[in-house]
């Protein structure tokens, strides 16, 4: 059995420990917190994750389900010097700089570490990465959602002076169907995206602050028709407490001599974008393990990792049933 323990618990992590009960060849050793174990509602043990080191030899790996913009570039450098450790850091500007950081660390530490998991980035990263190989001549475009974006919305609720918010991303339904009869070309994020925000204030708080925060945000809504909305908190419970996601890669290219006209596309729908990114994380959790068990250190990419190391089938299965 794999000794998989999570680093925080919030919906990330508590679709992490529903998942596991779906993987045969894996075992939940526990949560790990910064908050009170015991204000933690789980049947699973529960430890301060201040405690983390003392639990070393019994956890084969870490599944960081903290927020990409302030957990994870603080945690997952301190924990890949200690354990093989997976995570879906999910800022695309600074994926190559955490990629270096996390490879140096887990090279001198001897550990394994799996970046940017989940499905955008990670299945949608393969898909991009196919789509452009077999399609050599064409553009690809990405379009995400409608749906809620749980990095995008943990964003805004670290703002000072909000309360609670979700954020939805929506695509324009206009840009994908030009990129599909091969009218446009690669867009902008923005050309193809705008975002929704619905926010909870603090009491006090000052509207057009918050607004302009948000909407003049780094790497997350700056560039972008944001629209952003305050709500009550009864609103947004009964309105915007679902988690639903999705998106689809699109690859628009020419074959043959005639330049034909073909696209490949990927589409998720998502009923819960933190159940279904905990369930690839435990997919490549597997990876990381076997990567581990073969000494190949250092930190890793979905397009660094063979399929085959996904499944818990035996190679002889796969080759039997799924080729």
């Amino acid at each position: 059995m794999i000794r998989v323990g999570i680093v925080g618990y919030g919906n990330l992590g508590r679709g992490v420990e529903a998942g596991l009960a779906h993987a045969p060849d894996m075992e939940l050793v526990g949560v790990f917190t910064r908050r009170a174990p015991q204000t933690v509602d789980t049947q699973a043990p529960v430890y301060p994750l201040a405690n983390i080191l003392d639990y070393k030899d019994q956890i084969d790996v870490l599944i960081l389900c903290g927020g990409s913009l302030a957990d994870i570039p603080d945690q997952g450098p301190m924990l890949a010097a200690r354990f093989n450790t997976v995570d879906s850091y999910d800022n695309h500007s600074k994926i190559n700089e955490y990629y270096q950081q996390m490879d140096t660390i887990a090279k001198q530490a001897g550990t394994v570490c799996v970046i940017s998991t989940g499905w955008d980035p990670g299945l949608f990263s393969l898909q991009r990465v196919i789509g452009e190989a077999v399609l050599p001549s064409g553009v690809t475009n990405t379009f995400w959602g409608p749906g809620v974006s749980q990095g995008h919305s943990d964003a805004i609720r670290r703002i000072s002076g909000v309360k609670a918010a979700v954020q939805y991303t929506l695509p324009k339904e206009a840009a994908m169907e030009s990129v599909r009869k091969g009218e446009a070309g690669e867009l902008t994020n923005a050309e193809r995206h705008t975002r929704e925000c619905f926010v909870v204030l603090e009491e006090g708080a000052h509207p057009e602050v918050v607004r302009q925060t948000i909407v003049t945000m780094p790497a997350y809504f700056e560039g972008y028709h944001t629209t952003v909305h305050f709500i009550t908190m009864e609103e947004l419970k009964a309105n915007h407490s679902g988690i639903p996601h999705g998106g689809t890669v699109l690859r628009t290219g020419r074959t043959g001599s005639k330049g034909t006209l073909a696209n490949y596309s990927f589409t998720l729908e998502l009923g819960s974008n933190p159940e279904f990114t905990a369930s690839v994380d435990i997919a490549y959790a597997r990876a990381c393990y076997r990567l581990a068990e073969e000494g190949a250190y250092g930190a890793k990419t979905v397009l660094d990792i063979p399929p085959k190391y996904l499944s818990a089938s035996t190679e002889e299965e796969l080759r039997k049933y799924k080729i």
